[in-house]
This record gives C-alpha cells, structure tokens and sequence, in this order.
C-alpha cells in the first residue's frame, strides 16, 4: 500500500524540481499599431442603429419596454425622452443590414416600428 504513495509523492516531487521559467520575446511589425488605431478610429466615429418601436406618456413607454423585454430578451432595449414624449427604442446594430434582418422579426409582434440611425454621442 505504502508504494503507491511514495510513487506518487517522489513523481510530483520530480517534476516540481525540473520545472524552468523563462521568458517570451514578441516581435510586431509597429505597422499593425497604426492600422489598429485606424480600425479604432473608424468604428468608434460610426453610428449604429436602433428600432422605434413606439413613443407616448411615461406610463406607456414602461409598460411598452416591459413587454419588449419578454419579447426580445437579450436584446438591450431602453426609453429616451426627446419633448415631449417617451420613444421606446430596441437594439444597437452596427450594420443596417442587420438592423433590418431585426427589423423584420420585429414588425411581426409591433407592425410600426421602424429603423433609425443613431451618431455616437447623440
């Protein structure tokens, strides 16, 4: 029974002994910094866009968002108010293709909604 254990024991303490550190050397051609912050620069001066899918009074667009949250769940929906009424708003596609692709799934439950292009900071 003893073997076993000291197997085992004198195994673990063999590998601990010949583990080594080291260190790891990366070359990057400084070029793909520069098209990195390009990639950044142009996605972040982009917009993105959004459904509507209904505005009205303050009690309507919560009852409205509440709904669209068992409607759609996981999509990020939320309320703007823009004077003087409460639009219910759903999504953040970055392509209109998809946002339309949405659209689409989104009509079928709310037949008036429609798309809208959004700036960033807007």
């Amino acid at each position: 029974m003893r073997t076993p254990i000291f197997t085992i024991l004198f195994l673990s303490v063999s590998f601990l002994s010949f583990s080594q550190e080291g260190t790891i050397t990366i070359e990057q051609n400084p070029d793909i910094d520069k098209l990195v912050e390009i990639y950044k620069d142009a996605n972040t001066n982009s917009g993105y866009y959004q459904i509507q899918v209904g505005f009205g009074g303050h009690t309507y667009a919560q009852n409205l968002k509440s709904q669209i949250d068992i409607d759609f769940p996981g999509w990020f929906s939320k309320i703007d108010f823009k004077e003087p009424t409460y639009r219910v708003r759903l999504g953040k596609f970055k392509t209109k293709m998809e946002a339309q692709r949405r659209l689409i799934k989104v009509r079928k439950k709310y037949p008036n909604a429609f798309l809208l292009p959004q700036k960033i900071g807007a």
